[in-house]
């Protein structure tokens, strides 16, 4: 299972641990990844995914999954993810 972020795209990051000698070794700063249900209002079910905790209050903050897909770039979002973004749209052109 890779450490991307589902909704954002969010991957591990590469730096260096610097000692108190000030010797550096490289290390990777990993995403805080989630499994977490988000509830779909549209589509009327749970939808089970991987995510960041930043993910996760961006999510709150645009006022749930349905809204925060609908603002969120395709390129950044994951196969699982643009799928349900097509099925959120269609069932809201249908719904309309």
């Amino acid at each position: 299972m890779s450490r991307v972020c589902e909704l954002t795209g969010k991957r591990p990051m590469v730096g260096n641990n610097s000692s108190h000698a000030n010797n550096k070794t490289k290390r990777r700063y990993l995403p805080n990844l989630n499994s977490v249900t988000l509830q779909s209002e549209t589509l009327g079910r749970g939808i089970k995914l991987r995510i960041s905790a930043a993910a996760l209050r961006t999510v709150d903050h645009r006022g749930g999954l349905d809204a925060f897909l609908a603002k969120a770039k395709d390129n950044e979002l994951s196969a699982n993810a643009l799928k349900i973004k097509k099925e959120i749209a269609k069932a809201h052109a249908v719904a309309s």
